[in-house]
């Protein structure tokens, strides 16, 4: 357990202070306006042959119509002037406005959220890409789990745009984007001088500064944020995060640099996951801890700089980055099935330096007498990492399980081009080469020691048909790839007995360093009817068999080939300029193929998500907010489809008084239905010190085990400009 805090209400009370594009000639430019997210320059043929400029085309949020611009139906832009009304009890839910994704937490609040998409459980982010300003969030070969991604670093009000693929159709993102991904771009400047408190029920503080200013020939922006939650728990979260950002940038003309710093630290008691029967047996309560010691620390600092330009002609960006992070993380989810005097207690310690760069370079010419753009982009990333897997009680340890060294890299170089072929046909074709080294050493059995090398080339397609009645066709297709834990790849004994066979005497085997996907869409996007911005897609995913790295347990385990597929609707209506209605819909099918013994549900796979709201602002003299519903429905949690989780339902809300442009002031409510949902569900086996199984060494009980969604609460926030 954590020490108290004794000078956390005087920390609290203060913040840290100083401390895609279109298919026809495009240019992506740094906004001098915050709320821009893009522009898009095009030119078009005039009878004598000569090209002319045509006006810019300013995408600002979802309101916009992105025909002609985005490449699939299911491609989208996010903007500040949403974000901003939307009630958010974490980061994460940022990507909430993902059209279909489930942002929810199973666990304290300083841990990597857990997420849902396309048919995916996609655990700490697995399957999907999230980048902040280019620089990847997600962590391979991580102690935990595969492609971890803890957005708790990020600062919604920093936010200029989320910019969202789903699907694995795009040359320029690579490992994890086999669902989608998300590039998050931060500001470069800011209208005012900020200082916001927010304070709410169950313990809950924040405080944030943030600001821009011009310093020599260019701008400073700042930003920083420090927050205490409690939480509804019987053991209380105590969560303290200190965040802070600092970020230069020049313009000059057509080029411009920036160079960003970023630094997080924090800590947390855990209230994981518990077992329904210790409830209904009222050992504990909802909010109640069967391992009241379960908690983690995390820490994160990064530096980016980088670099762009362009012209009529062509355009070019280049950006590194450099990352520490670190995760000492505790947790406990079977109990006492394992070990009945010290209990199941688990150390996962991930400390890790990460270096990569990123280059692209577009030159906009002729295909003949057609209207085309090729980009040459070239990413590199390397991974020195110290993590291990441990048996510990009350987060003091008592063994190792794995103890490793790992240095995983990754060279991809891709290519993509653009053409126009007719006013109303375009193509988007690109591939991408990802070369792999997965290097194990010093691990605590000399055995699995070893490296080994792979790649794999993913070709891609796009087609854009239209616009005919303000309204275009996609068809998108694409191979990618889902890269394996480096510890699973050079796995060879088992790391606690050292044996090559494992308990039922089946011999150890090595998880496939990338495993295929494929993947294929067929979409639409209207703007037919005035104020309203409509995309169907209906779209499918295969991924072949593989061996997946287990964090919770340092062994490899085998699924089969899987198959996901679905339908998705996004909606954004704006009759006028103060009210807007949105509602996505999202309906997947996943399971196994080849009819596995026991089942072919995928457990925890998403079926049906719906969410939907209502946002009004400037209205009745400066009032603004609306509701919010969010609606994640039953999910197998079992092969055979035997149990199933309940629904989730989440009625929430925001509402806010603008008294003028220095002062306004913010109420949220979060479940306001009071709902006794689950964040999340699982199906295992574990053991109370109640059940027949304890000290038995017999096997554990098959339970639903849960994380209840926060009851009822509220927040009210004090905004200031300057």
């Amino acid at each position: 357990m954590k020490k108290n805090h004794p000078f956390k209400f005087t920390l609290l009370s203060l913040a840290i202070a100083a401390s895609f594009s279109a298919y026809a000639h495009a240019e992506y430019t740094e906004p001098e306006n915050t709320e821009t997210v893009k522009k898009v320059k095009e030119t078009k043929k005039v009878k004598d042959g000569e090209p002319v400029e045509l006006d810019d085309i300013v995408i600002t949020e979802r309101a916009d119509s992105l025909i002609g611009i985005a490449g699939s139906a299911s491609e989208g832009y996010v903007g500040q002037e949403q974000l901003k009304y939307r009630p958010v009890t974490r980061p994460s839910e940022v990507l909430e406005t993902v059209p279909g994704l489930i942002s929810t937490q199973h666990s304290g609040e300083g841990k990597a959220a857990q997420y849902y998409l396309r048919g995916f459980n996609l655990d700490h982010g697995t399957d999907f890409l999230t980048q902040v300003d280019g620089v990847p969030v997600n962590l391979p070969s991580h102690s935990h789990g595969q492609g971890w991604m803890d957005t708790n670093f990020l600062i919604p009000e920093l936010i200029k745009t989320v910019n969202y693929q789903k699907g694995n159709y795009y040359a320029e993102n690579g490992d994890f984007s086999s669902a989608g991904a998300a590039n998050i771009q931060y500001m470069s400047d800011l209208p005012d001088h900020t200082v916001k408190f927010t304070g709410g029920m169950f313990d809950y503080y924040r405080g944030l500064v943030m600001g821009s200013q011009k310093l020599g020939d260019g701008k400073l922006l700042y930003a920083g944020e420090t927050v205490h939650n409690g939480g509804p728990w019987d053991v209380s979260n105590e969560y303290l995060k200190f965040n802070g950002v600092l970020k230069y940038s020049e313009e000059y003309g057509d080029s411009g640099f920036s160079i960003t710093g970023m630094a997080m630290g924090a800590d947390w008691n855990s209230t994981d996951q518990i077992a329904r029967r210790a409830v209904n047996q009222g050992i504990v309560g909802r909010f109640g801890a069967i391992d009241p010691t379960d908690g983690g620390r995390s820490d994160r600092y990064s530096v980016t700089g980088e670099w762009h330009r362009q012209d009529k002609n062509s355009k070019s960006q280049i950006m590194a980055y450099g990352l520490f992070t670190s995760l000492d993380l505790y947790s406990n989810f079977t109990f006492f099935q394992d070990d009945a005097i010290n209990g199941d207690q688990f150390g996962q310690p991930d400390k890790r330096y990460v270096t990569g760069f990123r280059a692209a370079h577009t030159i906009f010419h002729k295909l003949g007498k057609f209207d085309s753009e090729s980009t040459f982009g070239l990413q590199f990333r390397n991974d020195n990492i110290q993590n291990s897997l441990t048996h510990t009680k009350a987060q003091q340890l008592l063994d190792y399980t794995r103890n490793d060294t790992i240095w995983q890299s990754t060279l991809s170089p891709y290519f993509d081009n653009k053409t126009t072929w007719t006013n109303w046909f375009k193509t988007d074709v690109g591939v991408r080469l990802d070369g792999y080294r997965f290097n194990v050493s010093k691990s605590n059995q000399n055995a699995n020691n070893g490296t080994v090398y792979d790649g794999m080339a993913s070709p891609k397609l796009g087609m854009v048909f239209g616009p005919w009645a303000e309204t275009e066709f996609y068809l998108n297709g694409g191979l990618g790839f889902h890269s394996n834990d480096a510890r699973g790849v050079n796995t060879n004994v088992d790391p606690k007995t050292g044996s090559a066979t494992d308990a039922d005497g089946n011999p150890i085997e090595k998880a496939v360093p990338l495993s295929r996907t494929y993947g294929a869409e067929i979409g639409m996007r209207s703007n037919w009817v005035k104020g309203l911005n409509s995309t169907l897609a209906i779209w499918w995913l295969d991924i072949d068999s593989e061996l997946l790295f287990v964090g919770d347990a340092g062994t490899t385990e085998a699924t089969h080939p899987s198959r996901r597929y679905g339908i998705e609707s996004a909606n954004f209506y704006s009759p006028t300029d103060w009210l807007t209605f949105d509602a996505d819909l999202s309906f997947s099918k996943a399971r196994f193929q080849g009819n596995p013994e026991g089942g072919n549900y995928i457990p925890g796979a998403v079926e049906t998500v719906i969410a939907s709201g209502v946002t009004v602002h400037d209205v009745w003299g400066g009032f603004y907010g609306g509701p919010r519903l969010r609606y994640f429905g039953p999910r197998a949690l079992i092969e055979d489809n035997s149990v199933r989780s309940q629904e989730t339902l989440m009625l929430s809300s925001t509402l806010g008084y603008e008294f003028n442009k220095h002062v306004k002031i913010q109420a949220e409510v979060f479940n306001m239905l009071d709902r006794k949902d689950s964040g999340i569900d699982y199906f295992y086996s574990s053991c109370l010190k109640t059940d027949p199984c304890y000290g038995s060494g017999g096997d554990g009980i098959n339970d639903i085990h849960f994380h209840p969604v926060e009851p009822v609460s509220f927040r009210m926030s004090l905004i200031t400009n300057f």
